[in-house]
């Protein structure tokens, strides 16, 4: 019966739950908890959205990481770069250079050409320097890289400047750029060759040697050295101009069609420059801020007259003939160990010459506000700032070859003999 509740609105009595139907045989009903279980396990995400969720909360730190990265390196290169533009050495007043004696430049002339009027006597320097360095000095060693390194030869053994280790791939490539590797064959035909290696030394300027270093066979200049406006005393042959790329001349002046652009590679980002200069090609600005100076843009020379100088000469000169300590693993500052362009170009002429000369070579430092090269204006007390050279090493070495009549010192900086 049906009854009608207050206000008139009619109500239904209860009706009794029906009972749950049978469960089919072999399928057993599920239980009140297990369907509050399913519930729940249908309410939980997925383990792959969850995955998914939990990279994209990471990506902002990750990505903040990475931009506080690149502005750190950014700064750092701004620091380094700005740093090097205004990198300044002491300044020397090169109208007070010191007087030169005009007897003194006639003794230097006269000895110069005494020097080219003496027999030229065959594999002279290269056996003497055998003697003099038993043991520390290989004869017939190739002046110029031939081919790349194997695992198992000396070249393989250091690190730049002293070997390619770990630059194999990169030598290769910059060989088969190059279409010749070895000594030019008109100088090679020679039957004995007479070598001058023309220093940077400010004692150069005003002995008027230019005419007699004209006359040597093959003529060794050093980085950016230049012969436009100073060939009165230095004179205007190059037969090979030997230098690292910040030594490189930025006039193209001071290279010549016929000259030997011998490279000498100290770190990775040579191998680039060198590469870029062979193939004509623009060098990129984020390679050029590791340089610590402006490195030319452009040679003008052919593929054919560049050269890759054996990094074991310079190796054999600094561990076995200055007896320089090897390489080491230091957390600040060099060992000076690394010798100077022009000692190791003076080693270099002993294994392509049969007669070598020096001229413009001498550090006198005592003498702090002389002229340290012949054609700018920095003073001898520059050479304190360096950390990478033992001047006084190599200038006992020096003396040690014109003393034992091994070279010859046309400008008397290290020892005069005139």
């Amino acid at each position: 019966m049906r009854r009608k509740a207050a206000g008139g609105v009619e109500r239904r009595p209860l009706q009794p739950r029906p009972e749950a139907a049978a469960a089919p045989a072999g399928r057993a009903m599920p239980s009140e908890c297990n369907c509050v279980k399913l519930r729940s396990d249908c309410s939980r995400p997925s383990l792959q959205w969850y995955t998914r969720t939990q990279n994209r909360m990471r990506r902002p730190s990750l990505l903040l990481k990475k931009i506080l990265k690149c502005l750190l390196l950014m700064f750092g290169v701004w620091i380094f770069y700005t740093l090097k533009l205004n990198y300044t050495t002491e300044e020397c007043d090169m109208k007070k250079m010191h007087f030169v004696d005009p007897d003194r430049v006639k003794r230097a002339q006269k000895y110069a050409q005494q020097v080219l009027q003496k027999e030229c006597r065959p594999k002279f320097a290269e056996t003497s320097m055998a003697l003099l360095f038993k043991h520390r000095y290989s004869m017939d060693l190739p002046p110029f890289v031939q081919k790349a390194p194997r695992a198992s030869e000396a070249e393989d053994k250091y690190d730049p400047p002293f070997g390619f280790r770990k630059f194999s791939s990169k030598v290769q490539t910059l060989l088969e750029l190059l279409p010749e590797h070895d000594f030019p064959e008109h100088l090679k035909a020679k039957s004995c060759r007479r070598c001058v290696v023309v220093g940077s030394g400010g004692i150069l300027h005003g002995l008027e040697l230019g005419r007699s270093l004209n006359q040597f066979d093959v003529v060794i200049r050093l980085n950016n050295a230049p012969v436009e406006g100073y060939s009165e005393h230095v004179g205007n042959k190059t037969t090979i101009r030997m230098t690292y790329p910040e030594g490189a001349p930025l006039s193209d002046l001071e290279y010549y069609s016929n000259d030997l652009f011998v490279a000498v590679l100290f770190k990775s980002v040579d191998f680039n420059w060198l590469q870029a200069m062979v193939k004509n090609e623009t060098l990129p600005f984020w390679v050029r801020l590791f340089f610590w100076k402006q490195v030319a843009e452009k040679i003008p020379l052919q593929p054919k007259h560049y050269r890759i100088l054996n990094p074991v000469i310079i190796k054999e000169t600094a561990f076995d003939i200055l007896q320089y300590s090897k390489p080491q693993s230091r957390f600040w500052g060099q060992d000076k160990n690394v010798p100077t362009i022009g000692v190791i170009a003076v080693v270099l002429a002993t294994h392509l010459c049969d007669e070598v000369s020096l001229v413009g070579f001498g550090y006198n430092l005592s003498q702090r506000r002389t002229p340290l090269h012949y054609f700018d204006n920095q003073c001898m007390a520059a050479m304190n700032l360096q950390t990478m050279h033992n001047v006084t090493t190599e200038t006992e070495f020096l003396l040690k070859l014109v003393r034992e009549g091994l070279v010859t010192d046309l400008s008397g900086g290290i020892y005069s003999e005139f």
